[in-house]
């Protein structure tokens, strides 16, 4: 399959906010745009000349705008938007133009910038485009990106960009991003222009290998547009330092989440996105333990099933007791008057009034004689790490399986997406079969559900099911050992800037790279394992459930509005269109969230995640607020007074 795009109001208003910026500047010539790019002087360097003596290389032309003309066009852009006006031209050490643009997790703000790019390029001539990001990851992401977008911005503009991403040893595509007159766009991570290591280093350094010359100093002279993704990610000062030396014309700023503020022209937050439809909703399982480990038989209320033949039912997990003495779990429906300690085969945990007196399908409870009360999402008794997790791996499967049923006759393939804390949880190569305790604790579970599906009609859906084995639907991305060639955990910068994130590239190529592939119902992998390092970049359409299988670590920068964001972009179906029409967008997209905490508190916490993403907007919609601001009407705009 492939991905198809189209133009959208929201993404197009965002785009014009940065092109309407630059209202008055001329677009630029020939001569404006042409250099003598630097040579070096390595004796290969005269065959280069003499096939050109000129040494021709373009840049971008200079930005002729006063400050007084560029702050009166950011005005301008910002009112008809609603925003705060500036009341100065934000300069830095880095640029004298610096614009902010927000955009949600999951809106395209990627696409954005790209066709940003092309617009910038029709209107005023410039050309020489890099974009900045924190992580391999989303290196990787911008430019699979880049890719799967080409034919679409080409039929809108009639023109590709030439694209590649920045390696220290491959220095032969500056000379190229430098003397081609089109649209040229480098990509690049911030560890390979401000770390110490010897490769990020070769780009300060005149290298014999690159003709005696420093590749910065080839980069500059091209006078390039700085697109920052995620800048807050960036924002130490010696990244600050080291951007300096690219010598931007201008420096755009793209993220959900800006810390510091500059000269802001866009908005669309996550009121904003919700409300147009743009994004998912969110459904939360979470999980509750009650009581100690130990204290009590273990029990855990799945949920509560209603039927017009019969009274409620609730499907409860507790431990049985087997003819040999073993003890295992089960997973049953109950009905009201069921007694545990006869179901359990009288096992003494359950003597004392574990006797089903109500099943209450309106406040989803389930309670017994002895005055226990359990809602749908809670576990009591013995409740050990590895049975909440299990349970989590179960509710995922569930909510999977739930999803893909609807969906199926669609044509829209349902991703469910685990992260986990370390690769040895999934795969265990001290084993013969290699597997790890979540791996087979997946397939366990994936068995069991699967068992109940096929007890179903012969529909397209359970012969889809068929054929597909519990060992293909799961795999694990991960870093790979370049010696063992065995998956390991990613290597995560210990401080900084970069602090968390991996640098690993080789987790990506099924989920990034082949994205479409992952999308197709003739890929049989539907569960995805990963490091939660790796979270940054996993955006794939159609991931539906995203279980978080670590314990949560919220004390750093990475919050759960972030990760619940990998999931968030509206789905595609088998042909590329993205499932969209307001009448059904938010049937359909719905992403479930199985998390190791009650559904209280992960919701507080995300609620507060976004409000405080929001502080910007005000909290009362009184006189003052709606005076000098534009409302828009079906008959255009008008402007308060």
């Amino acid at each position: 399959m492939k991905l198809k795009f189209k133009t959208q109001a929201y993404q197009t208003a965002a785009v014009q906010a940065v092109v309407n910026c630059f209202k008055g500047q001329l677009p630029a010539t020939l001569s404006a745009q042409k250099y003598r790019l630097d040579p070096g002087s390595a004796k290969s360097v005269q065959m280069r000349l003499d096939e050109d003596p000129e040494g021709n290389a373009f840049k971008n032309a200079d930005l002729n705008l006063t400050d007084i003309a560029l702050l009166k066009n950011i005005e301008q852009v910002q009112h008809q938007q609603n925003l705060p006006l500036s009341s100065e031209l934000v300069k830095t050490k880095v640029s004298r133009v610096n614009l902010d643009i927000e955009m949600e997790t999951g809106t395209g703000k990627t696409y954005c910038y790209i066709k940003t790019m092309f617009a910038l390029n029709k209107e005023y001539g410039w050309s020489k485009f890099i974009i900045v990001v924190p992580s391999i990851a989303i290196r990787e992401g911008v430019a699979k990106s880049l890719e799967i977008t080409a034919d679409h911005f080409w039929d809108e503009y009639k023109k590709k960009a030439r694209f590649f991403i920045y390696n220290s040893k491959q220095l032969h595509h500056l000379e190229s991003f430098s003397s081609d007159a089109g649209i040229n766009v480098m990509v690049i991570n911030v560890q390979a222009f401000n770390a110490t290591g010897k490769d990020n280093r070769r780009i300060y350094e005149a290298l014999d290998d690159f003709q005696s010359r420093r590749p910065i100093d080839v980069i500059s002279a091209n006078r390039p547009i700085l697109i920052l993704d995620e800048p807050q990610k960036m924002e130490g000062g010696k990244t600050l330092d080291s951007l300096i030396n690219f010598k931007p014309l201008m420096v755009l700023r793209y993220s959900a989440t800006h810390k510091t503020t500059h000269n802001k022209i866009h908005r669309l937050d996550a009121l904003d996105a919700y409300n147009q439809k743009l994004v998912k909703k969110i459904a939360v399982r979470g999980i509750a333990v009650k009581g100690l480990a130990g204290t009590a038989g273990y029990l855990y209320l799945q949920s509560i099933e209603i039927s017009s033949k019969k009274p409620p039912e609730a499907r409860v997990e507790f431990e049985q007791k087997l003819a040999g003495g073993n003890i295992k779990r089960v997973l049953r429906k109950l009905a009201k008057g069921d007694n545990l300690y006869e179901l359990s085969n009288e096992l003494d945990q359950y003597r004392d009034g574990f006797v089903v007196s109500d099943i209450n399908a309106n406040t989803d409870t389930l309670s017994f004689t002895n005055g226990l009360q359990l809602t749908v999402g809670d576990a009591t008794g013995d409740v050990t790490e590895a049975a909440l997790r299990r349970i989590q791996i179960r509710e995922a499967i569930k909510a999977h399986f739930d999803k893909e049923q609807a969906l199926f006759q669609q044509g829209v393939k349902v991703l469910t997406l685990y992260f986990i804390d370390e690769v040895a949880k999934y795969r265990d190569y001290s084993l013969p079969d290699e597997k790890g305790e979540y791996a087979r604790i997946f397939e366990e579970e994936y068995k069991l559900y699967l068992n109940e599906m096929l007890d179903l009609d012969e529909t397209p859906y359970v012969k889809y099911l068929k054929g597909i084995t519990a060992a293909q639907t799961h795999s694990g991305y991960f870093s790979i050992d370049k010696k063992t060639k065995r998956d390991v955990d990613p290597s995560m910068a210990k401080t900084g800037e970069s602090k968390g994130l991996s640098d690993d590239v080789d987790a990506y190529d099924l989920i990034l790279k082949n994205k479409e592939r992952l999308l197709s119902l003739d890929e049989p992998v539907r569960f995805i394992f990963s490091h939660s390092a790796l979270r940054e970049g996993w955006d794939n359409p159609n991931v539906f459930v995203i279980c978080f299988l670590k314990h949560p670590d919220y004390n750093n920068e990475v919050t759960r509005r972030q990760e619940v964001g990998r999931g968030l972009r509206l789905s595609v179906n088998q042909l590329g269109d993205r499932v969209d029409h307001p009448a059904i967008v938010h049937d359909v997209n719905v992403l479930t969230v199985v998390a190791s905490e009650s559904f209280k508190e992960f919701v507080t916490a995300l609620q507060k995640d976004i409000s405080d993403s929001l502080s910007a907007r005000p909290k009362v919609a009184n006189e003052a607020y709606f005076t000098g601001k534009v409302l828009k009407t079906p008959t255009g705009n008008v402007e308060v007074t």
